[in-house]
């Protein structure tokens, strides 16, 4: 039984959610997530071994390295008195979703890094796509993460987030790097563009993402690897700071400090 925790969503594009903890209760976080906590919590770090010894928490380790997540992950337990808070932070622009694993029956289907914190007897497990050409071509390969227990877990999604509750048989084509997560009832395959011009113009790619229901999809805007993309190309492309005109800090600033490539 995972603990059952309150919560609260701070912000908008670069969100924080501040757990509730009861005396005796923790929440488990990706390594490096936690932005603060009060008085009365304590921290600890670990492979996540409770109960299956050192073999067990090495396995588990290798399963969420496997995903994207770090080796370790992290316990926040409260040991003080009264109400006990800790918050953990959003690595990139875009949205903190909480997912109640009991309405889903039990797990979930999630990008390899979306995981940010659950509530303690949460699981983070590695699952393989089933079919060839969505491991190879499905933007997300063969590995994706499955968050398994009954109770809230939070996931950070790029950009904007689209729910969708797909009826059995509905299908979607999805851009595969905006596929965030789904159930497990929902269907996962990958369909090869028709029209030779829309691939090779159409700046969409030669494959999309088809989700067949019955059940939920989660969508995102900004998948990071568009955003790193972007950042890359800004960097290698761009030889000079944005110029703002003969009199702004920009030209007149490399003009100054001997900048000869005008």
């Amino acid at each position: 039984m995972a603990d059952e925790i309150d919560y609260e969503i701070i912000g908008d594009d670069m969100q924080i959610v501040e757990i509730e903890l009861d005396p005796g209760e923790a929440v488990q976080a990706e390594a490096g997530a936690m932005a603060y906590m009060g008085p009365g919590i304590q921290m600890q770090t670990s492979m996540g071994s409770e109960g299956g010894g050192l073999l067990g928490g090495l396995k588990k380790g290798l399963k969420r390295a496997l995903t994207g997540e770090s080796f370790f992950i992290t316990s926040f337990t409260h040991k003080g008195s009264g109400k006990g808070h800790v918050a953990f932070a959003a690595p990139y622009p875009g949205k903190i979703i909480p997912l109640d694993l009991s309405k889903f029956g039990g797990s979930i289907l999630c990008q390899k890094d979306a995981f940010l914190c659950a509530a303690r007897g949460i699981e983070v497990e590695v699952a393989f796509t089933k079919k060839l050409g969505a491991g190879l071509f499905g933007g997300e390969g063969f590995i994706l993460q499955r968050l398994r227990g009954n109770g809230l877990a939070f996931v950070h999604i790029g950009g904007t987030v689209i729910k969708k509750d797909l009826a059995a048989g509905e299908t979607y084509h999805i851009d595969t790097g905006c596929v965030a997560a789904f159930t497990e009832t929902v269907s996962y395959d990958i369909t090869w563009s028709k029209d030779f011009k829309n691939a090779l113009f159409g700046g969409e790619g030669v494959v999309l993402a088809t989700l067949t229901g019955p059940g939920t999809v989660y969508m995102q805007s900004l998948p990071f690897s568009r955003l790193a993309d972007r950042i890359f190309a800004a960097s290698a492309y761009s030889r000079r700071d944005e110029r703002t005109g003969i009199g702004g800090s920009g030209v007149l600033g490399g003009l100054i400090g001997g900048d000869k490539s005008f």
